[in-house]
């Protein structure tokens, strides 16, 4: 994983700078299949047992991978249905999109799925869409492409009009913050649209999932949480799980790349 940090415009290369690459090799496909008591537990609501998420074969963006995060976030939403049933979810930097898929799989009202807008990342997405959404479910589902911090209202419009409030009452951001200088923008974003107060319980939240990668650029990672608490968030750790590091040959203290955390980050009353 490239340690390179753009700081410059918007134009893909300048936001997630990477060196040049040869041309992409075919999409891949990995099965992501769900625990048993999941299953169990939920019969009467979602009784799917697994999800196929194909991607892209190579990308600047790393949507070629199924991050450990994505998955820890899967068991996660699996085991906190409260936290998006019967509510708006939006997704950031989705990649394979396998959260948001759970969530649409177990019951959330509408999701929407969004990474930057690029051709194959956001045509990915869809796919999978296609490939794991019934299609009597699938006008729940919306894939969009965006750019942090760019306003919210394209994919507010796409929450049904019945809705009390035009916002999300679970964002989602799975194995993102090791973008530093994007921080302020996923921050800007989360603020515009999640809701104030949706009427239900628990409070909507961001959950922020992710990976020291880099185990010296973790305190860089950790900024992310110190923005947040500047902007009016409560941000509480609510899991640390490990996996098999995703880069076994990468440099840094292997426990420390093998380990994802997951957040939990509310509004403050009085916050932005």
């Amino acid at each position: 994983m490239s340690d390179s940090e753009g700081e410059g415009g918007l134009a893909l290369d300048s936001m997630f700078p990477e060196p040049p690459r040869p041309p992409s090799p075919e999409p891949t496909m990995t099965t992501y299949t769900r625990e048993k008591r999941h299953f169990e537990a939920q019969a009467d609501v979602a009784d799917w047992k697994s999800i196929n998420i194909r991607l892209v074969g190579s990308h600047p963006l790393w949507g070629h991978h199924l991050w450990n995060a994505s998955r820890a976030f899967a068991a996660y939403l699996d085991d906190h249905p409260e936290l998006y049933r019967h509510r708006n979810v939006l997704e950031l930097g989705a990649g394979g999109a396998l959260p948001g898929l759970i969530a649409a799989k177990n019951g959330a009202k509408t999701i929407v799925l969004t990474d930057y807008p690029d051709a194959a990342l956001v045509e990915n997405i869809s796919h999978n869409v296609e490939a794991n959404i019934a299609e009597k479910q699938r006008a729940q589902v919306h894939v969009k492409g965006y750019i942090w911090g760019y306003p919210v209202e394209p994919l507010l419009t796409l929450l049904p009009d019945d809705c009390a409030e035009k916002a999300f009452g679970l964002i989602i951001l799975s194995d993102l913050i090791f973008n530093h200088s994007q921080h302020d923008a996923m921050l800007r974003s989360c603020d515009l649209a999640l809701s104030k107060s949706d009427g239900l319980q628990p409070a909507p939240c961001l959950l922020v999932f992710y990976t020291h990668h880099r185990p010296h650029l973790a305190d860089r990672d950790m900024y992310f949480f110190t923005k947040a608490r500047e902007r009016g968030w409560y941000c509480e750790e609510v899991l640390t799980k490990k996996y098999p590091p995703m880069f076994p040959d990468d440099p840094g203290e292997e426990e420390v790349r093998a380990t994802v955390h997951g957040w939990r980050l509310t509004r403050l009353s009085g916050g932005t």
